[in-house]
């Protein structure tokens, strides 16, 4: 059986996630958008209930996120925590040169896992 899309998040209006798939274990979560004071909160949110599904890790692309500020990161920080707890991994992928900056100049780089494409981070 191949990965299952589910697209009922993605049809909200507003929100960052685009797409949802499950992938042996793995929930791959497609974020577009910037990711900014007035999007993150609700972003964090969606994304801990996503952990519900990932029995193994989480992934989320960011290929189409253009620009995340200082309460994008600290959301996805907070995400970090929560997937931890669960003994799940998140791992993030396809950051724009943007958004990769902004991981490096913050040294979140060396804490969280950063591939360069969802099979990298699945593999």
């Amino acid at each position: 059986m191949g990965p299952r899309e589910d697209t009922a998040l993605a049809s909200q209006p507003n929100s960052s996630v685009r797409a949802v798939r499950d992938e042996g274990g793995a929930v791959v979560v497609e974020l577009g958008g910037d990711i900014d004071l007035h999007r993150s909160a609700e972003l964090q949110q969606e994304l801990i209930e996503l952990t519900e599904r990932a029995t193994d890790r989480m992934v989320l692309d960011l290929s189409e996120v253009p620009y995340m500020d200082s309460s994008g990161v600290a959301s996805l920080v907070k995400l970090l925590a929560h997937v931890r707890r669960k003994k799940c991994e998140l791992k993030l992928c396809s950051l724009t040169d943007r958004v990769r900056s902004m991981f490096e100049i913050t040294r979140l780089d060396s804490v969280f896992g950063i591939f360069d494409s969802v099979d990298e981070a699945l593999a």
